[in-house]
C-alpha cells in the first residue's frame, strides 16, 4: 500500500510525534508498505493516510477525506488531543468524525471519547527496544527526567524536589529535553545555577536519551497531560523503575493497579501532586 503518514513535527524535530512517525514508517516499510512522512498532505496519491493528533492534522484530514472518501483513515490521538482539545476545538472535533479508526496509545483514552466515538478507537501500546549501554553509577543516585520543556510536562518538578532531600547529597537529577520558550531555558539555568545536582542538558539524539535512560537509576515523568508516553515503555525494557504524576495518560500506560503513593490529601494542592511509585520496573515490553 502507498500510505501518509502524517505528523505536525518536522523532520528536524526531535519531539514524540516525530520520532513516533520514523518508527511506525521504519515497520510498515519493513512490511512492504511505500510510506511517505510528511507535516501536511500534498495530494499525491495515498491507498490510506495515518495522521498524528486530530486538530493540527485536521487540514490534511480533511482534504484527503474529500478527495478520498472510500480510502482509510487513520487519525492517532496525542494528549493534547484526548485531554484538551476535542472537548473545544472544531477541527479536533471534525477529525473524530472523518476518521474511519481512531487510535489511542493507552487505554484511559477511550474513556477520554464520547461513546458515539469509542466504538471505532483502538488502544495500540506502544512498544521499545532499548539497548543496554553500562549500569548506573554507584557513586550517586540518578534520576533520569526526559521530555522537552514544556508546561504540560511541568517540566522542573524534580528539581524543585531537591529542596526537600538536602540531605541526599549524592542524588543527582538529569534532564534531556529542549527548551521550547525562554522562559523554560532561563528557568533551568537558574535552577541548576541554585542546585549542582541538577543537570539540563537539553535537546539530545534519542539514542544519546536512551544511553542516559539506561544508565539512570530512576526515570521520573512528572507530566500534567500524556496522551501516552513512549518514554515508560523503553524505561521498563531497559529496567529502570518509573515515578509518574497520577494523570489519566500515566494510569493507563502503568495499569490501574500501579502503587501508589500520597501526599496527605488536606487540601487541593497536594491531591494535584499524587504520584505512582513502584519499587521495581512495571512492565516489560518487547
Amino acid at each position: 500500500m502507498k500510505i501518509a503518514l502524517i505528523t505536525p513535527a518536522g523532520a528536524r524535530s526531535r519531539s514524540g510525534n516525530r520520532h513516533t512517525a520514523t518508527r511506525w514508517a521504519a515497520m510498515l516499510r519493513s512490511l512492504g508498505h511505500r510510506v511517505r512522512v510528511s507535516i501536511r498532505w500534498d495530494g499525491r496519491a495515498a491507498d490510506a493516510m495515518i495522521a498524528l493528533h486530530a486538530r493540527r492534522s485536521h487540514a490534511s484530514i480533511a482534504r484527503f477525506r474529500e478527495r478520498s472518501p472510500a480510502s482509510p483513515l487513520v487519525v492517532v490521538l496525542t494528549g493534547t488531543d484526548l485531554y484538551r482539545d476535542i472537548r473545544s476545538d472544531s477541527d479536533a472535533q471534525a477529525s473524530l468524525s472523518l476518521a474511519d479508526r481512531l487510535v489511542v496509545l493507552q487505554e484511559m483514552g477511550r474513556l477520554e471519547l464520547a461513546a458515539r466515538f469509542r466504538r471505532k478507537a483502538r488502544v495500540i501500546y506502544q512498544s521499545a527496544r532499548v539497548r543496554a549501554s553500562g549500569e548506573p553509577p554507584s557513586s550517586r543516585f540518578r534520576v533520569a527526567v526526559i521530555g522537552h520543556l514544556r508546561k504540560e510536562k511541568d517540566p522542573f518538578r524534580a528539581a524543585l524536589a531537591l529542596a526537600h532531600l538536602v540531605d541526599l547529597p549524592r542524588l543527582e537529577v538529569v534532564h534531556l529535553g529542549k527548551a521550547l520558550s525562554q522562559d523554560m531555558a532561563r528557568e533551568a539555568q537558574r535552577l541548576m545555577r541554585l542546585d549542582g545536582r541538577y543537570r539540563s542538558l537539553g535537546n539530545v539524539p534519542h539514542w544519546v536519551a536512551l544511553r542516559w535512560l539506561s544508565r539512570s537509576h530512576l526515570l521520573v515523568l512528572s507530566s500534567r497531560m500524556e496522551g501516552g508516553a513512549n518514554v515508560i515503555c523503553e524505561a521498563a525494557a531497559a529496567g529502570v523503575p518509573v515515578i509518574a504524576s497520577r494523570v489519566s495518560g500515566n494510569v493507563g500506560m502503568l495499569g490501574r493497579g500501579y502503587p501508589v503513593t500520597t501526599d496527605s490529601p488536606t487540601s487541593a494542592r497536594s491531591r494535584s501532586r499524587y504520584v505512582v511509585r513502584p519499587s521495581t520496573p512495571p512492565i516489560t515490553l518487547a
